[in-house]
């Protein structure tokens, strides 16, 4: 389900370099691979209705902000866990974002508020909580419909295995 990649923001160090004279003009190219973004996340385990999900962490505000963008691939029961700092307002986008992905927003407690699914054709499109939520869960899309995991039910999150666990807050 992969749309036309946007190139441009890879070559964001180009003007540094011409300034610096570092890079001859006529050698400048910019690369059309797409990677994932450039963090190492912290993985824990979920379980969610008898189920497990791998789950990496974002653990710092990089992290937090790239998500799951540029990836072509999630494995399978692997998803990726956004915390925050207190209940909240939460809003997702798929700029950058190629997989087919469902999202849950979570209360503090891990029982899920909603689900929606996110169609990266559509990469400008807000996915909003509709009340307060403390976390959000990114997966492939279909996965919570295929576990029999639906809004009310509870995920076991144990945070406590992730150490300094970064919690955005946009004050």
């Amino acid at each position: 389900m992969a749309f036309p990649l946007d190139h441009g923001g890879w070559c964001r160090n180009l003007p540094a370099a011409l300034k610096h004279g570092t890079i001859p003009l006529l050698l400048i190219t910019c690369s059309n691979a797409v990677q994932a973004c450039p963090v190492a996340n912290k993985t824990i385990q979920l379980t969610g209705n008898g189920h497990t999900l791998t789950t990496e962490v974002a653990t710092t505000r990089d992290s937090h902000m790239c998500g799951l963008a540029f990836r072509h691939e999630l494995p399978a029961d692997h998803g990726m866990l956004f915390a925050y700092a207190q209940d909240r307002i939460i809003g997702f986008w798929m700029k950058n974002t190629y997989i087919p992905l469902s999202i849950a927003f979570l209360d503090a407690d891990g029982r899920i508020l909603e689900t929606h699914d996110m169609d990266p054709r559509f990469p400008a499109r807000r996915y909003i909580s509709r009340v307060p939520a403390r976390y959000a869960l990114e997966v492939n899309q279909g996965w919570f419909s295929e576990n029999d995991i639906e809004v009310g039910d509870s995920l076991e999150i144990d945070l406590q295995a992730v150490q300094e666990i970064y919690r955005f807050d946009n004050r």
